[in-house]
């Protein structure tokens, strides 16, 4: 064998060699990121279960005052079913769009329904000097924002998974692999959409 060809083969192992290693890392960072954001969703998973777990005793207090508002504690009920439905489906498949795009919907109708509730307990002075009613919505509250955190953190995490996921060359990877793009959860709150209102 001469002294050419040695080289050509050398030049041919160094190129597999560095190819392996791109498609080894590049695999490597698609695993690791998409375990990022499945465990960043197991964290959404636990302040949705504890959102979800004390609907009830907040329409269980509300149901001895609130007796003229049954259509309004039946919705909140049925909303809270909804919610907890998708976010086992989506438990199952944290990040596939459709399971994320049902969670979404749920829990947006779960948080309106909820808002009117609260809107709703307003008008019962009996019901908003109930310390269960107050604990509960403190605790409600509190929750609220935990699952806003968590949110956060999942979304972050589905970012970076999908800027990995769709950035040349990484994306022959993606492709090759079945690494399909995952989808942020969006829970909408339709007083965060409506302008302030000003008086003067």
């Amino acid at each position: 064998m001469g002294t050419a060809a040695v080289v050509v083969l050398v030049v041919l192992v160094v190129v597999v060699g560095a190819l392996a290693a791109w498609a080894v890392s590049g695999y490597n960072g698609l695993v690791r990121r998409r375990n990022n954001y499945h465990n960043a969703f197991a964290q959404i998973d636990v302040q949705l279960t504890r959102r979800h777990d004390l609907i009830p005793n907040l329409v269980e207090t509300a149901k001895g005052y609130m007796r003229h508002e049954q259509q309004t504690l039946e919705q909140v009920t049925a909303a809270r079913t909804g919610a907890v439905q998708a976010q086992e489906q989506a438990r199952s498949n944290p990040g596939e769009p459709g399971a994320m795009q049902e969670l979404s919907g749920a829990e947006s109708a779960l948080t309106q329904s909820l808002g009117r509730l609260l809107a709703v307990s307003e008008s019962y002075p009996d019901l908003k000097a109930s310390q269960n009613m107050t604990q509960l919505s403190e605790e409600l509250t509190s929750t609220e924002n935990r699952v806003a955190f968590a949110r956060q953190a999942y979304n972050d995490a589905v970012l970076s998974y999908n800027n990995k996921r769709e950035t040349f060359p990484t994306n022959l990877l993606a492709g090759a692999f079945n690494f399909g793009p995952a989808e942020p959860l969006i829970i909408e709150d339709p007083e965060q959409r409506q302008a302030p209102d000003v008086s003067f």
